[in-house]
């Protein structure tokens, strides 16, 4: 691409980039159309089988009304279901999630302000919270990356390793660190909390919180002695990894 002028490079990368979406998109429509049509057809059948078992007793339209306006709670992380002992959907630990995941910008969609106060205080939070986040990130870039790069500076000296080699031997170790610390040991402790998810879908919500693309599909449930929080914490620290611009270091 060097001996390109820039308005054909940045065709090219465009196109490349609609390419990958496309690819991504076809992808996922495969392998998750099947499954999402398995589960609308089972929905079918069970409120089908439930409006003629007790569809006499229902008005007409009842039923859908009621599933209607539990769907609207339910996207603003209100739910009735269990009983009355249960926590409250704006708790102290689900609050704190809530701030972890605007300042963070995971933004996992489970939890969502209701009234006009809450969405008013969620702009001025977020606002004056993102670049005190980024002023702490800073620090930490700061703090970590001497004690990080010390090993990989003893290694390329011990072994009189040439600068290339030494910066690609780094950047392996450090990548192996952060998939070890911050993706498997979380995933393995929160598979064993929860006990109602597999590995696979453990290590499925500490990649997208880490990555902070938050799909919100995953959360550790309540009660289960651990919090997500603490997790976001670490992702601080991890983020602190990443590069700044030159305004922020």
């Amino acid at each position: 691409m060097g001996a390109l002028r820039p308005w054909a490079r940045y065709g090219l990368l465009a196109v490349a980039h609609l390419l990958a979406l496309g690819l991504g998109a076809t992808v996922l429509q495969a392998l998750e159309g099947p499954p999402a049509l398995r589960l609308q057809a089972n929905l079918r059948a069970e409120l089908a089988t439930f409006q003629a078992e007790f569809g006499a007793c229902l008005p007409a339209g009842a039923l859908e009304e009621l599933l209607g306006t539990a769907l609207v709670a339910q996207a603003h992380g209100v739910s009735s279901l269990g009983n009355g002992s249960e926590a409250r959907n704006w708790d102290l630990p689900s609050a704190l999630l809530f701030t972890a995941s605007l300042l963070t910008t995971t933004g996992f969609g489970h939890m969502a302000p209701l009234s006009a106060g809450g969405k008013a205080f969620c702009v001025a939070y977020t606002a004056l919270g993102l670049p005190a986040s980024l002023a702490l990130v800073a620090a930490l870039r700061h703090c970590l990356v001497p004690l990080l790069s010390r090993p990989g500076a003893w290694v390329a000296t011990r072994w009189q390793l040439p600068p290339p080699r030494a910066a690609l031997l780094q950047a392996v170790a450090l990548g192996l660190l952060v998939v070890g610390v911050f993706v498997l040991l979380p995933a393995l402790v929160l598979w064993g909390v929860q006990g109602d998810c597999s590995l696979l879908e453990a290590i499925y919500f500490c990649f997208s919180s880490l990555s902070t693309i938050g799909l919100g599909d995953l959360l550790p449930g309540r009660g289960s002695g651990l919090h997500p929080v603490l997790y976001h914490l670490c992702q601080l620290a991890l983020l602190g990894e990443r590069p700044l611009p030159q305004g922020m270091v």
